[in-house]
């Protein structure tokens, strides 16, 4: 018996979404020192709707199936709702990940969140930093004030 399920092998193997957006309207980078793992997420925003998401990931298969997966189920949402993804929603649309795993799909939220605040400060538009709850204890390359 695998530890993974079939879609977790199938994004693995076929991730979606993979790339960089050169003219990205934000991108959110985190990772896992415990782990190894680095995840980047660009983003392309058109009337506050994802219309392009792509990712770049370092690391295992758990997590570069973890950022595909994101990846197909913000795409072509709003902004607000993509800020809204769980790395619960993750693993379970993933059919699960093994307990020693889930940080992957935590850094997919994350990734997700600093990708769409780096947007928001690029931009200048006024957030709540309660938005981005994955990101409290992350840690991005702007800082608090977006420099």
């Amino acid at each position: 018996m695998s530890l993974y399920s079939e879609k977790v092998m199938d994004h693995f193997r076929n991730p979606r979404n993979v790339g960089v957006i050169e003219d990205a309207d934000g991108v959110g980078e985190v990772g896992n020192a415990k782990c190894g793992d680095i995840m980047k997420m660009y983003i392309k925003v058109e009337n506050d709707i994802l219309v392009d998401v792509k990712f770049e990931t370092f690391g295992c298969g758990s997590a570069i199936a973890s950022s595909s997966m994101a990846t197909e189920m913000i795409k072509g949402k709003p902004l607000k709702e993509a800020l809204l993804l769980t790395n619960k929603a993750v693993t379970e649309t993933l059919d699960g990940l093994p307990a020693h795993k889930l940080h992957c799909s935590v850094l997919a939220e994350e990734a997700v969140q600093a990708a769409v605040r780096d947007y928001y400060q690029r931009n200048n538009i006024p957030y709540d930093e309660k938005d981005f709850p994955a990101l409290d204890h992350a840690h991005d390359t702007h800082g608090e004030d977006g420099q």
